[in-house]
């Protein structure tokens, strides 16, 4: 009897491995690349190919070319064309033709790759909130490698010592809730001329979202613009206030419901004269209703919430909990996968190599949510980190070689993925706190900025 139930539970097992080894896979088609952007039928190079050294390049912590054109060499997947320097195995692992075609490759075709992945994950997932689809959203900062091109593009930060050497990009970045996928970031300068604001970036994004979705926000997008924005794209909102913004909406609201440890509060919410004068597209009789939620989650907490939705504080409290996810997601983001180790020398590289980390980081989720869902764990109870190397070490190197030999490496990396698991940390609930970092003792020399040549110097 035992023998025969350990024989369905293999059965059930496989039937699982055979699942995510599908839906993988549906993730990763990049043939379908190649007929977005075709290249020469004799080509090494080709926009399938490109991707994925793209792909393993920010998956791997020697993310230079050299080490992708020597992978490509040395695991020869099946992406690769029928080429006569395959076929003898003398393709040369020089770097030059790999560099010439992600220069050709249309930043688009990257994009819409990226955008691919991401939605496939998203549709995959159910809706998180009352059959809503919960977005999260927040901003960082990235650094980049110091060329002109970058510098122009992104101006480095400034102070009373004068203008540093790095560019500085802005980031906006929306994570669903249910999947853990990453959506394109919107991108722009920090510092400069051209600057732009969270604010502008958010709307951006706000078009990338399924319509009728819950926009979720921390306190530094607790404004009336950005409630606006959401309502405007067709998309409802829970977004947290500071107190001293909760305490000024709610001397003219009305108190409709109270609890224990809860207050609601109904209000006709209008834009500031400071944020009007900020904003003048604004037209002059714009209002949102709205409730307002304050909500005790210990004595040193309190969450002031504002939202366009009718549901209890209660749903509001237990939804807004996960909003600290997004935190540990943007981290994963910039410092597992390194992101902000792009070196590209050129914009539209940088792009590109960006929404390659969109991919990696939405691979690894997806990896992530199939060992968890083989043991009954929940996500992100597995370790992120964990789950990338062993992604990256049993699988990366092997994509997309033949489907039976690919089939059993997956099934092998899956098994030990379900033992990537955090540790037991009971009573471990606080807020998170930030140390300031140490000044640094020593003030380096500054680059000087490149003069061009004039005629008259000559």
């Amino acid at each position: 009897m035992s023998a025969l139930k350990s024989e369905v539970v293999d059965l059930e097992l496989a039937a699982e491995f055979d699942r995510a080894f599908e839906s993988l896979k549906d993730l990763v088609d990049l043939k379908r690349a190649d007929q977005r952007c075709p290249v020469r039928g004799n080509s090494v190079y080709t926009t399938s190919v490109v991707l994925w050294m793209l792909v393993y390049q920010r998956m791997s912590p020697d993310s230079t070319l050299e080490a992708a054109v020597k992978k490509l060499v040395s695991s020869q997947p099946s992406l690769l064309s029928k080429n006569k320097r395959i076929l003898e195995k003398t393709l040369s692992t020089d770097t030059g033709g790999y560099s010439k075609a992600r220069s050709r490759m249309p930043q688009t075709v990257a994009r819409w790759f990226a955008e691919q992945v991401s939605q496939s994950l998203i549709d995959a997932s159910p809706p998180t909130f009352e059959q809503q689809r919960v977005f999260t959203l927040d901003g960082t900062t990235i650094t980049l490698a110091p060329e002109d091109a970058l510098q122009r593009a992104f101006p480095p930060a400034s102070n009373q010592y004068g203008e540093g050497v790095w560019p500085v990009a802005l980031l906006v970045v929306a994570h669903e809730l249910a999947s853990g996928a990453a959506m394109i970031p919107e991108v722009g300068a920090m510092y400069g001329p051209d600057a732009v604001s969270e604010t502008s970036l958010i709307v951006k994004s706000l078009a990338t979202m399924p319509s009728g979705s819950l926009v979720m926000a921390d306190a530094g997008f607790g404004i009336f613009v950005v409630a606006n924005a959401i309502s405007n794209a067709g998309h409802t909102f829970v977004l947290r206030l500071t107190k001293q913004r909760f305490t000024s909406l709610r001397k003219k609201a009305e108190l409709i419901d109270s609890g224990a440890r809860h207050k609601t509060w109904s209000h006709t919410w209008q834009p500031t004269s400071k944020e009007r004068k900020a904003h003048p597209s604004l037209a002059a009789d714009v209002t949102l209703n709205v409730r307002l939620h304050e909500i005790v989650i210990n004595e040193h907490l309190t969450l002031y919430l504002v939202t366009n939705q009718a549901f209890g504080a209660e749903s509001f409290a237990a939804l807004y909990e996960r909003r600290g996810d997004v935190e540990i997601d943007i981290r994963n983001l910039k410092v597992i996968l390194n992101t902000e180790g792009i070196r590209a020398r050129s914009v539209d590289m940088f792009h590109k190599e960006l929404f390659a980390s969109i991919v990696s980081y939405n691979l690894v989720t997806q990896f992530r949510r199939q060992a968890a869902a083989m043991i009954n764990q929940p996500p992100r109870r597995m370790s992120f980190k964990r789950t990338w190397t062993t992604f990256r070490e049993f699988l990366l190197s092997e994509m997309h070689t033949e489907p039976k030999n690919w089939r059993e490496q997956y099934r092998t990396a899956l098994n030990y993925a379900t033992k990537d698991k955090l540790p037991d940390r009971p009573g471990r609930r606080y807020e998170r706190e930030a140390y300031p970092k140490r000044p640094k003792s020593n003030q380096f020399k500054k680059r000087k900025r490149k003069t061009p040549v004039t005629e008259e110097k000559i």
